[in-house]
């Protein structure tokens, strides 16, 4: 029978004291259509797209109440019998002393306000097809939508950019806002960046529910996306200050949890509503003991496939595949263990498609890049950040 993993990896760290509860971002917040830089109220400062773009045009977005980095985007002329790419350049850093290639996170978010529906268009970063940016559902629910990668440098720069297709593009490509940060090596060093990169499926704070959690609770800027459950929801009664885990989540996660109900499974899909082409991916997930100095053993299944049978403790455990197979829907199966007393739990995920990196030049366009289309996240639009 084919199992739907190559590698799994089981990680448990005991607590360190932190004291680092403020970081620095190393890497450029680009606001596209912006006029002037500013600072917002998690103190990260945003640039104007001016200094990293030549073409396009800026434009206001009428609805009141946005974030800030939505109140403005830059839109590009499409011709459907002339078709252009239309690109942002970004300087990267590569460590001439070390073989380790550096990985930068790259987000692009939108939000589009008419009239009629939002072109679809696609992303390539440096010359190779990232995704199809199709905003539609999101622009219908009266959300923001973003998409993220992780993605290596190669050279002095990074190229992002949008290209509308004929063979969907109806409108002129736009763009809210870009952000480029560039991670630390042990984030997702699994991953052989010289070969691949990872384009982000879900990442889900299970448990929790209200805003987003990101920065300056994750130094990275990442969106963990809160994935509730009025029923098995739980909060944590003690804090973790370990800074140790490889990926460095913000501890924030461990502080909410799924748990099943005691002696019984607890089986839910994840991520939600979206259905993947069969490749491999990238899963990591979460888990730490919501009582102090305590621990439980419990079992892990995707898909009907064990991922993980062992013990979790109030420590903190992250266990991870850098490859693991999955299709269509994803089932997530919490299952007791040898100690009943205490019941199977979560506290976060994160899911990656794997995408083959091609030998190409920064001028060789359009071809294949990603063998999976990653979808796009949607995201609460209204206040300032």
């Amino acid at each position: 029978m084919e199992t739907p993993f190559r590698f799994l990896f089981l990680l448990l760290f005991s607590l360190l004291p932190s004291a680092l509860s403020q970081f620095n971002i190393s890497g450029v917040l680009i606001d596209c259509g912006v006029n002037t830089s500013y600072t917002d109220n998690q103190g990260l400062r945003w640039l104007p797209d001016s200094q990293f773009i030549t073409s396009g045009v800026s434009k206001n977005v009428s609805t009141p109440g946005l974030f800030t980095t939505f109140s403005t985007l830059r839109s590009f002329p499409y011709n459907a019998t002339r078709p252009r790419k239309f690109c942002y350049t970004l300087s990267s850093y590569r460590d001439l002393n070390s073989s380790r290639v550096k990985r930068y996170l790259i987000r692009t978010s939108y939000f589009f306000d008419g009239p009629g529906l939002p072109p679809v268009f696609d992303l390539i970063v440096d010359g190779n097809l990232w995704t199809m940016v199709n905003t539609t559902a999101d622009y219908l629910a009266g959300s923001a939508s973003y998409y993220e990668v992780v993605f290596p440098a190669r050279g002095k720069t990074i190229n992002v950019c949008l290209a509308g297709n004929p063979n969907y593009t109806k409108g002129d490509p736009f763009i809210s806002s870009l952000e480029f940060i560039m991670l630390d090596d042990s984030v997702y060093n699994a991953t052989d960046f010289g070969k691949k990169a990872m384009g982000l499926i879900a990442r889900s704070k299970f448990g929790a529910s209200g805003e987003t959690e990101r920065y300056p609770n994750d130094r990275y800027n990442r969106y963990w996306q809160p994935f509730p459950d009025q029923i098995h929801a739980k909060t944590s009664t003690h804090n973790i200050t370990s800074s140790a885990f490889w990926n460095l989540p913000p501890l924030d996660v461990f502080n909410t949890a799924i748990v099943a109900d005691k002696g019984n499974p607890l089986a839910f899909q994840w991520p939600q509503q979206v259905s993947l082409q069969r490749s491999t991916y990238y899963v990591a997930l979460y888990f730490a003991d919501t009582l102090p100095k305590s621990s439980r053993n419990l079992s892990v299944y995707i898909n009907g496939y064990q991922f993980y049978d062992g013990a979790v403790t109030s420590d903190g455990v992250v266990v991870f595949s850098p490859e693991w197979i999955l299709s269509g829907l994803t089932t997530l199966t919490l299952a007791p263990g040898s100690n009943l007393n205490l019941p199977p739990l979560i506290n976060a995920g994160e899911v990656f498609g794997l995408l083959d990196l091609q030998n190409l030049t920064i001028t060789r366009d359009g071809m294949d890049f990603f063998s999976v289309m990653i979808g796009w996240c949607g995201i609460k639009l209204y206040g300032r950040l």
